[in-house]
């Protein structure tokens, strides 16, 4: 295993109402210095989390909210941030009922993921819900969000859908198709 760079000095150099940009300066093992820079969140470290909730056997919900990031409409899988106190499966079920409408009655924390890990810092941990039920919480989006389904078999098609460009999300997706048909909970 490598030996990670030693930090000479770290400093944030920007902040923002919801990020702050750090700086930090490195010293290799082969005596190579370099500074780098990332985005690391304003928040207490809780982390996000991304539900794949299942509709049925086949059929994932998504959801279509607009994204400051692009500027546009998107749709993606339910997720957010957990709250302090709040673990990884419960912060997935109310996730899923703030956004989505459902709740569910069986969840299972399958990886986490990081989104640009040379520049970030945030990771989101990717759940899958199951034995949905209508329950719906409100939540902080400023409108409501549409609801969608798309099957586990069509994701070569999603790809092509001109609101949907998150690769975590697509991620999670060929992971959970995969996984249940590794256990055969879902045909080719």
């Amino acid at each position: 295993m490598r030996q990670k760079p030693t930090v000479i000095a770290r400093e944030i150099v920007a902040s923002s109402r919801l990020f702050r940009v750090e700086e930090i300066q490195l010293r290799f093992s082969n005596g190579a210095e370099r500074t780098y820079e990332r985005l690391v969140g304003r928040g207490t470290g809780h982390g996000a989390v991304m539900i794949v909730a299942m509709a049925d056997d086949e059929h994932v919900l998504l959801v279509e909210e607009y994204c400051g990031g692009t500027g546009e409409y998107e749709i993606s899988l339910p997720k957010g941030l957990i709250e302090p106190d709040e673990d990884v499966l419960d912060a997935a079920n109310r996730e899923l009922q703030e956004e989505a409408g459902f709740g569910a009655r069986r969840l299972e924390h399958l990886t986490e993921l990081s989104l640009s890990p040379g520049y970030m810092s945030q990771k989101i941990q990717v759940v899958l819900a199951r034995d949905l039920y209508p329950q719906t919480l409100p939540g902080d989006e400023p409108e409501p969000l549409r609801v969608d389904k798309v099957s586990l078999r069509e994701l070569s098609a999603l790809i092509q859908h001109p609101q949907f460009s998150e690769g975590r999300a697509l991620a999670a997706l060929y992971l959970v198709r995969d996984l249940l048909e590794q256990r055969g909970e879902l045909s080719r």
